[in-house]
Order: C-alpha cells, then sequence, then structure tokens
C-alpha cells in the first residue's frame, strides 16, 4: 500500500494502521538541530525569521510555502501530503514589503493585504496589525477586485504537467488550506474587529461567508474536472487555550451554512477527506464541524485542554492528526515515553489517526529529544502497521 492509499484507508477507518508524518517546526528549532547534528541537505533560507513555521508532511507540500525535507529523509518518514497550488486568496495578490522597520522589529504587508509584525531573530509567529478590510465599502471593493469567482491566473504556469504528473502519484493530494469561514475574515478583520462585526454588522458578516463558499467552489469546480483530488484542507485557527472564540450559536448562524454547502459539493465529487485545522480548545465546536461535514480535526493542542484518547472517546469515527504535547519533548525521554504510551496503542488500534506533535516544534526542544521521539513513535506505527 503506498502512502496515497493509506492515508485514505487511515482516514476513512478502512483499516488500522497509520503513518509516519510531522505537522512542522518553527525555523528556529531546525537551525538548532543543525547545530545539533541533523545533516542540513536542503536547508531553509538564512532569510527565514526564526518564528515562520516550515510545514512537515500532513501540513503539506506547496509551491511557495517553505517544506522540511532535512527532517523527513533523516528519520525516515513517509511522502508529503501535496497541496495543489491553487491561490484561493486575493488574487491579484498585495505586494509583500516592509512597511515599517524599527530594527529588531518590523511591520511588513502580506499578500492578502495584512500587516504583520515580526521580529528579526526572536523565534515567535507573527503579529497580526491590520487588515485590507474595515468596512462594507472596504468588503465590496476588496471582493470585486481581488476575489474574482474566476480560475484564471490562480493556477501555475505549468498546471498542464502538474496535472499528468498527479495521475501516477503515490501521495495523497488535497486542495485548500490557508482559507476558512473564520479564518478568511479573520484575516480580512483581525480577530477583534471580526468578533465586533459578528454584533455590529451581521448582514456583512452572512453576506461574507455566503460569498466565499460559492467563491471557493467555483475554484474548485475546473480544477476537479481535470484531478482527482484525496482531501480537502480547511484553516480556522478560530479557538484559544480556554475554548472557541465564537460562540456554538453563533458558529451555527454565521459559519455552519457554508460548511455545508461546501462539503456537500466536495463529497458529490467523491472527496471523503475532510480536514480542519484549528488550534486550543476545540471541544465545543466539534459536534457543530461533523454536522458540517468535517471528517478529520487537528492538531489537538494539549496544552489546551486537548486530550486525542477522550476526543476518541466521544467521537469514534472523528479523524485525528497530531495530539503528542510538545512539552514532554522538551522535558525529556522519561516523559517522551509517558506520553507515547498513554496515547500511541490506544489510537493506534482504533484508526483514524496519524500521530503528529500537537503543533509546530519550537526551538527549545533539543535534537536529541526529537530523534528519540520520532524513532520510537516510528517503530510503534510499524508495529501496529504489520499486526
Amino acid at each position: 500500500m503506498n502512502t496515497r492509499e493509506r492515508y485514505l484507508s487511515v482516514m476513512t477507518f478502512a483499516e488500522p494502521g497509520s503513518l509516519k508524518w510531522e505537522f512542522g517546526y518553527w525555523a528556529g528549532a531546525l537551525r538548532r538541530w543543525y547545530r545539533e547534528g541533523l545533516p542540513r541537505d536542503k536547508g531553509i533560507p538564512d532569510h527565514l525569521p526564526e518564528g515562520n513555521g516550515v510545514f512537515a508532511e500532513c501540513a503539506g507540500s506547496i509551491i511557495g510555502r517553505y517544506t522540511d525535507y532535512d527532517v523527513h529523509n533523516y528519520l525516515h518518514l513517509d511522502p508529503h501530503l501535496v497541496r495543489v497550488p491553487l491561490e484561493m486568496g486575493a488574487y491579484p495578490q498585495f505586494e509583500e514589503k516592509t512597511i515599517e522597520d524599527h530594527g529588531d522589529w518590523y511591520i511588513w504587508q502580506d499578500p492578502m493585504g495584512c500587516w504583520r509584525k515580526d521580529f528579526k531573530s526572536r523565534a515567535s509567529l507573527p503579529s497580526f496589525v491590520r487588515g485590507p478590510v474595515r468596512t462594507r465599502e472596504d468588503w465590496e471593493k476588496y471582493k470585486a477586485e481581488r476575489l474574482k469567482p474566476v480560475i484564471k491566473g490562480r493556477l501555475p504556469v505549468n498546471w498542464a504537467d502538474l496535472v499528468r504528473s498527479y495521475k501516477t502519484r503515490n501521495y495523497p493530494l488535497a486542495l485548500g488550506q490557508l482559507q476558512g469561514f473564520f479564518g478568511t475574515p479573520r484575516s480580512l478583520f483581525g480577530v477583534e474587529e471580526l468578533l465586533l462585526k459578528y454584533y455590529e454588522d451581521p448582514e456583512l458578516m452572512l453576506d461574507i461567508n455566503a460569498y466565499l463558499a460559492d467563491f471557493w467552489i467555483a475554484l474548485f469546480e475546473p480544477v476537479l474536472r481535470e484531478v482527482q483530488v484525496d482531501a480537502i484542507l480547511i484553516w480556522e485557527d478560530m479557538c484559544y487555550r480556554s475554548g472557541p472564540l465564537i460562540s456554538p450559536e453563533m458558529f451555527r448562524k454565521f459559519i455552519l451554512p457554508g460548511y455545508k454547502k461546501v462539503t456537500s459539493f466536495v463529497r458529490e465529487q467523491g472527496i471523503r477527506v475532510i480536514n480542519v485545522d484549528s488550534d486550543g480548545d476545540v471541544w465545543k465546536l466539534i459536534p457543530l464541524w461533523v454536522e458540517g461535514g468535517v471528517t478529520v480535526l487537528y492538531p489537538f493542542e494539549v496544552a489546551s485542554g486537548m486530550n486525542v484518547v477522550e476526543v476518541r472517546e466521544r467521537f469514534p469515527k472523528l479523524g485525528m492528526m497530531g495530539g503528542i504535547d510538545k512539552r514532554a519533548l522538551i522535558e525529556g525521554k522519561a516523559a517522551i515515553d509517558r506520553e507515547l504510551e498513554a496515547k500511541i496503542p490506544f489510537m493506534l488500534k482504533r484508526g483514524g489517526f496519524i500521530p503528529t506533535i500537537d503543533h509546530l516544534v519550537p526551538p527549545d526542544v533539543p535534537f536529541e529529544h526529537f530523534k528519540y521521539y520520532r524513532e520510537k513513535l516510528n517503530r510503534m506505527i510499524e508495529k501496529q502497521t504489520t499486526a
């Protein structure tokens, strides 16, 4: 069974077993590991800030994003999921440029038109400063200029070659990722402004999510006429350590209709795996995502109270990725042993689970600890897969 076949088998509960995948790493972690013995072959760009994420296997390889291959090759992990390089956000994109330079930190504009604050050397994720939309008039302009529901220009010039290569692939192929019915408005407004908009202008928020559902379906249709895709990826990040940023009632009103429309469409195209990526404590939203047609959630951050064993007991047919506490890798081998033994045998036996660290691996994890964790986890997966 190749990686594509195993992915579909695992995520649809057809057979027990799993894949050797990871979520990703902070650039600062990889640089530390190169100093501590990880062979540097592909490497990462010198200009990449310490806090930038480098994708691993389950987050997917995509043109224009930084992807790890050195950890992947050294620890013999399974082939990456690959994402169709379809631009699903602003097009034409905004110019990526520095807005303000303050020495150790700077503010820059990303391709979606968001302003972000970043540190040049500190290992931290960029913080949001402002989005490109503040009013209904801004939204109408942004929609008309940057979110036209046409495919032209949103695929790379070598698309025909990619289509041919996809037909003989041994890896899973996915559509989407950097968009969602909370994630996209969050990027347009910023979190605080978005939360106010649900109360101050609910009709605008209903309009935005109805438009986004139709917009993404319009982009998916021509791609799916040419390519058989294995999964859909949706990014939300709509929860924090203590729970969702919006109530389940607001999710049902503003967000659930878009999910139902999009997931119904992709199921009609034969796609059975629909993934949502959201950090934080997602307990209260799991039933709503399931109702909306989602089949897989990740990364199940342990520090936010997410325990994959408890989730599996309550949702026996929910696909999951992630769930391994990154803090155990900081602590050392005994903590790693406890973490793996408490979760992996139980989860692998029940299927529908790909274990990874519960988000990007931070730079305070020594390479010796990560190597110990990953080699032990590889052996546990091999044992279950061949049982």
